[in-house]
């Protein structure tokens, strides 16, 4: 059997552009990354915001939860302390204490004292809204 060797030698070699590979900053993956954290569904909306794929925002947030499992930052949603307290009916006394108290349709019962943290705060009471 023959082996056929190909004498031709390459003269010019022509590169073409198929397109912008985007290099984006850490930082800028971390801000999009908690853009798509704000709220429920997000992922989707805000790949199609940045022109990104939805898979490529997906592993952006593991890499990010990894790293926030070994200890190097914070995002997402987090968790906050909770004390359940037996179920007693509203009182003006909350209010008078400067506490502010959270009723859910359900009526589940939230007090929270005067310093809280105003995203605590928030994310309790947009979790209740979804009950």
């Amino acid at each position: 059997m023959d082996v056929h060797k190909d004498s031709a030698v390459l003269s010019r070699i022509e590169v073409v552009e198929t397109g912008r590979r985007r290099r984006w900053t850490s930082a800028e993956k971390l801000r999009i990354v908690e853009e798509s954290f704000a709220g429920p569904r997000l992922v989707s909306a805000t790949a199609r915001r940045y022109g990104i794929s939805r898979q490529l925002l997906l592993n952006w947030r593991k890499a990010l939860a990894s790293t926030h499992r070994a200890g190097e930052g914070s995002i997402g949603p987090t968790f906050v302390p909770a004390i359940v307290v037996p179920s007693t009916p509203p009182t003006t006394e909350a209010v008078e204490a400067g506490q502010i108290e959270i009723v859910s349709p359900n009526g589940l019962r939230v007090v929270f004292r005067p310093g809280a943290d105003v995203e605590a705060v928030l994310r309790i009471a947009r979790g209740l809204e979804r009950q």
